[in-house]
């Protein structure tokens, strides 16, 4: 029997075939380049790394505390994080806690790295990073007391420290029990150096045990590594270190007067 036109054979029409245009198109189509599944993994660490190394290079870095010379303040054990830009925007002011290198300063003749391992350098960089590794015996963490120009002297017939004639309140943040420094000292704090003490000043191997020392216990400002601003380890004891409001009494000296202060910068300015 023959097939009528408009009648249903029960056999499903094939579609037609791609033709030449789409065969074309096909080939001039872009292929996407792919990352092979192999390669992403060691890119990613390479990348981590990398961000890592940015951040602790030039903007924050952790720090691990060793010592009680900063308690109450700081404790033994305590993770802190260390603003590095922040003096590229304002001035080191009175009252910061700073960690800086104490080589010309604190520490005689100058820095030596020893040999370390490939392996131990990729270690140690990791443990800087989270802040677990120890500190090197040539970096302090210490509180600044007097910058440029400042006279800073020991003591007043009240037992206070004075800077520019100012007694300064320590009780916020002093060792409970400690008097402002059991030493007498007068001093006038050279342009770009800076007078540091230890929160806990019987316990605290600071600016007044270098005073015969050359450069008589001063920080040159150029050795600051930054402003630790945040204490973020452990958790119970997370937060920021604010300048103390003692210090906003002290008058600005004329030198630093004539140079100016810059307006600070949210954040990074702290």
């Amino acid at each position: 029997m023959s097939e009528s036109p408009g009648e249903d054979t029960g056999h499903p029409e094939q579609a037609p075939g791609p033709g030449p245009e789409s065969a074309i198109l096909e080939e001039q189509a872009p292929k996407r380049w792919s990352i092979p599944g192999w390669l992403e993994f060691p890119l990613l660490i390479i990348g981590a790394f990398l961000v890592a190394f940015l951040v602790k290079t030039f903007l924050v870095q952790a720090f691990y505390i060793p010592s009680g010379s900063m308690e109450p303040t700081l404790q033994v054990g305590d993770r802190v994080l260390v603003n590095k830009v922040v003096y590229r925007l304002r001035p080191i002011e009175r009252g910061d806690i700073i960690v800086f290198d104490g080589t010309g300063s604190f520490i005689s003749g100058e820095r030596v790295e020893p040999e370390v391992s490939p392996i131990g350098q990729v270690v140690r960089f990791l443990g800087e990073i989270v802040g677990v590794a120890p500190p090197s015996d040539r970096d302090f963490i210490k509180r600044v007391i007097g910058v440029g120009g400042d006279r800073v002297v020991c003591c007043d017939a009240d037992g206070a420290i004075t800077v520019n004639g100012i007694p300064l309140e320590e009780s916020e943040y002093l060792y409970p029990g400690n008097p402002p420094s059991k030493q007498n000292f007068d001093v006038l704090v050279p342009e770009g150096r800076l007078w540091v003490m230890g929160d806990h000043r019987s316990a605290s191997a600071d600016s007044r045990a270098h005073l015969g020392d050359p450069g008589g216990g001063m920080v040159p400002v150029d050795r600051v590594i930054g402003r630790a601003f945040a204490i973020v380890w452990p958790l119970d004891r997370a937060q920021f270190l604010p300048i103390p409001e003692s210090f906003s009494t002290v008058p600005t000296t004329a030198s630093r007067a004539a140079g100016g202060v810059p307006e600070e910068v949210p954040w990074l300015a702290r």
